[in-house]
């Protein structure tokens, strides 16, 4: 075998471990108002209850949230799918909509990006549902609704296997991928691991067009907890708005830094922030660059112009700092490498195109999808 065969084939060993009944595919699931993380199962085997976080409430009565996301509403209902990862009975929190118009037959499977949880795919979500999409959109382990076991490190071999186990619960034999930022990193991993369960792959301002190794040198990782146990809330939203360039008014983008907010008051904090962590050593450490020509799906990479994350930036020397990043670039260089892909520029926009310009990006996307 070769490496890649190799690493899938050590993907598909760990799926031995995924505790799981795989009875029936559940029914994908109509919009809910407020869908609350107690709603629906996914499967019928319980998962075990996590201890609940020990809160205070904040000044003026504003509850905090737990760091599996207890108290923040998502847009449609969320279930569970209890899976075992080195022994660590976890449960993976997805969401799973039903088209709204004429059913195409397709689905689609959206990633979502380390910052944000999966609830921001919502007007994404409801676009390509009236298209006649079922869509099923997870948070990965580490992330949103799902565990956070910070004894774990994130892995992209691991984030791959539980999306397969995800796919089988449903009964989805083959699903178009969406992946945003980090997301593209294991959207990437995903669909070289099992090409056949994949018919196209959409990359979306995606982290990991270069090998950040080549600028970075290796951080301790107490020095970065340490330095998120620090940030206060408008530090932590200083801290994204120059790292994405997002195009989004204060308003727009400050619900987001909310979350982390109401969640700082929470006991487990320290644990959420470790686990946090851990997705940056992912990012750093387990590049996706050199498997891009190997990836035979149609795919169709998108950008902003004014988009330059970088994981590591900081860390970098000074002088190679301007060296990374530069989406418009990389894309058109890694497009060029691959044996079927095209890359598209929103002049203007940052990285969060699917909330910056969101008409646009979901016309490009359904126009992709929808092209045989």
């Amino acid at each position: 075998m070769d490496f890649y065969s190799l690493r899938s084939f050590a993907a598909v060993m760990l799926l031995a471990t995924v505790g799981l009944a795989q009875a029936q595919a559940p029914a994908a699931t109509a919009p809910a108002a407020v869908a609350p993380a107690s709603s629906g199962a996914a499967s019928p085997t319980a998962a075990p209850t996590p201890t609940p976080a020990i809160v205070t409430v904040p000044k003026g009565g504003v509850e905090p949230y737990g760091i599996a996301l207890e108290g923040y509403p998502y847009p449609y209902a969320v279930h569970y799918l209890p899976v075992t990862w080195e022994g660590r009975a976890l449960r993976m929190a997805f969401m799973d909509v039903a088209p709204t118009g004429a059913a195409n037959g397709n689905a689609v499977l959206l990633m979502h990006g380390r910052n944000f949880p999966a609830s921001y795919w919502q007007p994404v979500i409801a676009a390509l549902s009236a298209a006649g999409y079922r869509v099923v959109v997870p948070d990965q382990i580490h992330f949103g609704k799902s565990s956070k076991p910070d004894e774990l490190q994130v892995n992209f071999d691991v984030m791959a296997a539980h999306t397969l186990a995800l796919l089988d619960h449903l009964g989805l034999a083959k699903v178009d991928v969406v992946a945003h930022s980090m997301g593209a990193m294991a959207g990437t991993r995903f669909t070289r691991s099992f090409p056949e369960r994949v018919r196209k792959l959409v990359l979306e301002a995606p982290v990991g067009l270069e090998d950040y190794r080549q600028y970075v040198p290796l951080v301790p990782r107490e020095r970065i907890i340490a330095q998120e146990m620090a940030l206060t809330p408008e530090g932590y939203y200083n801290q994204l708005r120059s790292t994405y360039n997002p195009q989004l008014t204060r308003e727009q983008f400050y619900p987001f830094i909310d979350i982390r907010a109401r969640m700082m008051a929470s006991a487990e904090y320290p644990r959420w922030v470790r686990s946090y962590v851990s997705s940056y050593y992912a990012m750093w450490g387990q590049p996706v660059v050199h498997e891009f020509p190997l990836i035979r799906q149609p795919t169709f990479i998108m950008v902003g112009s004014k988009d330059r994350t970088a994981t590591g930036r900081a860390f970098a020397p000074p002088e190679l700092r301007e060296r990374m990043g530069n989406f418009p670039e990389r894309a058109k260089e890694v497009a060029a490498s691959m044996p079927n892909a095209r890359y598209e520029v929103f002049e203007g926009n940052g990285h969060m195109l699917h909330l910056e310009a969101t008409e646009r990006f979901n016309r490009a996307l359904l126009a992709f999808l929808a092209n045989s």
